[in-house]
């Protein structure tokens, strides 16, 4: 499998990087093609990819480079659905696919597969996963969270389990990837300038349980109509988590997580905030309960796990006030979750690039919110938003101006939520970069305050 082939890898990306190593130790014939000229790349990596013997074309597209001497097109998931090559690949018959579906079928058969999508939550339900399993079984983790399957080709062994995060546009290009327990978070509208429609894009998360058969496990959220409604006739066996009822599966009851009527912890013992991670945590739940993991393993991962880098992650407490760095929220609905998560007085850091979000779809989430700090790009529009809700709104070009003034405002038993609803590209190589920045402000302050302590 896979070797003596010609594969043209359409994408540089670090899956595409992996993948060609990969598949040119393999004695495959690789070609890797990518937009970005030379200068834009690693020119390490790619000299030592050419020294093995892959070949490139980089800073353009050339319309004969595709042709029926490929056996396989392989496109990053960045890649466009409708891209020239991949139209044309299927003119010629070429299968196109993509990293994982590479990799998944050069793996060991008889390990487990714990697949996890969704549109919001999949990151720390997938983390929370492999926390979880890792007490008792050799545990990998891999997929969208950004460790590329290929990679661990050769290193997983027979009888592990590979926890993955599974992206939409991964799930776009498998055909045979199979995993045993498959988990969809929930699904709303997202990707639509992909996929062209939120239809197409229900149907390509649902193809996680395609290659499912009765021997296998659906994990899915009840109270998600669309994901009932997409996963009506699943082959595998489904099981259910709700956050609002009483449900023969996981279940909150009177404050606590129950499994099947039995008792797991109780909420206020978790330390990820609000109802949305209470979801994850039961999905998370079911998985290991599934995979026979004890409950004192479960509730000691529960009362420690505090979250993804950059999603909600509590940073620390300085002075009475938590401070939360949500910089990956770069959309309006991954703001509207964080500002649900919380009944505390609410300071948001709001703004970054401009590409003409809509603010007052935040409006009903802002009981909490006191103050506001505008930044960013768009830093006039989330003033004029602001203000327009009778928020007192302060504008800042920058994130370090806005954290010094709100310093100066907070009081003991306030939220500082940094959870722009906006990319970061304005000012940012890459949004996990002003997450760093915060967090590294918050630190400065502790030790300020430690300082004056003594």
């Amino acid at each position: 499998m896979f070797e003596g082939k010609k594969l043209l890898i359409l994408g540089f990306a670090r899956s595409g990087r992996d993948s060609a190593k990969l598949l040119i130790e393999r004695n495959n014939e690789v070609v890797v093609n990518d937009i970005k000229p030379l200068e834009k790349h690693d020119q390490t990596l790619v000299t030592e990819l050419k020294e093995l013997g892959v070949k490139f074309v980089l800073g353009e597209s050339p319309d004969d480079l595709l042709d029926s001497s490929y056996d396989y097109l392989m496109k990053s998931p960045g890649v466009p659905i409708d891209h020239p090559y991949v139209l044309k690949a299927r003119e010629l018959g070429i299968p196109v696919i993509n990293e994982v579906e590479m990799a998944w079928q050069l793996l060991p058969k008889d390990i487990t597969i714990v697949g996890i999508t969704g549109t919001n939550g999949k990151t720390t339900t997938t983390s929370l996963v492999y926390e979880l399993l890792k007490t008792t079984y050799p545990t990998y983790l891999a997929g969208n969270i950004g460790y590329p399957l290929s990679g661990f080709v050769g290193k997983i062994n027979s009888g592990d389990v590979l926890v993955m995060e599974v992206s939409c546009q991964q799930l776009e290009n498998l055909e045979t990837f199979h995993p045993h327990i498959a988990v969809m978070t929930n699904l709303s509208e997202a990707h639509i300038d992909f996929f062209h429609s939120y239809q197409a894009y229900k149907d390509v998360k649902t193809k996680l349980f395609q290659n499912q058969t009765s021997d296998d496990v659906a994990i899915l959220n009840i109270e998600n109509h669309d994901v009932m409604d997409q996963t009506k006739e699943l082959e595998s066996c489904s099981r259910y988590f709700s956050s609002l009822h009483e449900i023969n599966g996981c279940y909150v009851k009177e404050n606590a997580i129950y499994y099947y009527d039995e008792k797991i912890i109780d909420c206020n013992k978790i330390l990820l905030p609000g109802r949305h991670n209470l979801e994850n945590c039961m999905a998370a739940i079911m998985v290991a309960k599934e995979m026979k993991v004890c409950n004192e393993d479960i509730i000691k991962i529960l009362t420690t796990f505090t979250g993804v880098e950059h999603r909600l992650e509590f940073v620390k407490e300085v002075g009475g006030v938590r401070y939360y760095n949500d910089t990956e929220a770069t959309n309006i609905k991954c703001t509207q979750i964080a500002l649900s998560s919380f009944d505390n007085p609410t300071v948001l850091f709001l703004g970054g690039l401009e590409r003409g979000q809509n603010f007052e779809e935040l409006t009903p989430y802002l009981s909490h919110v006191k103050m506001i700090f505008a930044i960013g790009e768009c830093r006039d529009r989330v003033k004029e938003f602001g203000e327009n809700h009778n928020i007192p709104t302060f504008v800042f070009e920058h994130l370090k101006d806005a954290f010094l003034d709100c310093t100066t405002k907070v009081q003991s038993g306030d939220v500082v939520l940094l959870s722009p609803a906006s990319a970061s590209w304005d000012q940012y190589k890459q949004c996990e970069d002003r997450g760093e920045e915060f967090k590294n402000y918050v630190v400065e302050l502790e030790e300020k305050e430690r300082e004056h302590e003594n």
